[in-house]
């Protein structure tokens, strides 16, 4: 037998083997190419990309639908919050209104309507039909407080519902009338 001579010198740790990457070779011997190593971080694929933007766009539409529901709930709460708040409005230039015409004004967030009567004394109601919440007007050549929405007729000495639709009558509001103003007040 042979002696063979270990080229390492005696006492020596044998060293780590480090393993060979494994080559493919296709039925003929050749060397296939390396399977692709996984992407980086970084780099997004077009697949990738295109369900991000499918993402984005659905939270876009379905804020976008929710946004106008969300902002009609809560300009009722608003409105709610406004009308309890003030209790009580004074009507600028009431004093000088002549006997059988109406004014306008804001009592919270809605309308209401003062109306001078034939005697001069003031009524004030609330100027939302109770049928549907349409702003009513009054109709001094009639004697009337109308709804242009359904027809609706109101007494404008009372606010009574006298005829159409609405089912109820005008909210009325307490009138104070002094020497120098006339304020309004809930009831």
């Amino acid at each position: 037998m042979s002696e063979t001579t270990d080229p390492r010198p005696a006492g020596q740790p044998d060293e780590p083997t480090v393993a060979e990457p494994e080559v493919r070779v296709d039925a003929h011997g050749a060397q296939l190419a390396a399977e692709p190593s996984a992407p980086p971080a970084e780099e997004m694929s077009r697949r990738a990309a295109f369900g991000a933007a499918g993402v984005a766009g659905a939270c876009l539409l379905g804020g976008a639908s929710v946004y106008p529901v969300v902002r009609y709930l809560t300009s009722a709460a608003e409105t709610a919050a406004a009308e309890s708040a003030e209790t009580e409005v004074t009507i600028e230039g009431a004093l000088e209104m002549a006997p059988n015409t109406a004014k306008m004004f804001k009592f919270g967030g809605r309308p209401g309507i003062l109306i001078r009567q034939p005697d001069g004394s003031f009524v004030a109601l609330s100027a939302v039909c109770t049928h549907l919440n349409c702003t009513v007007g009054f109709e001094p050549d009639k004697e009337r407080i109308y709804c242009t929405c359904h027809g609706g007729v109101y007494d404008p000495a009372t606010g009574k519902n006298v005829s159409g639709p609405p089912p109820a009558p005008l909210t009325r509001y307490n009138v104070v009338v002094t020497d120098q103003e006339v304020t309004v007040s809930r009831v």
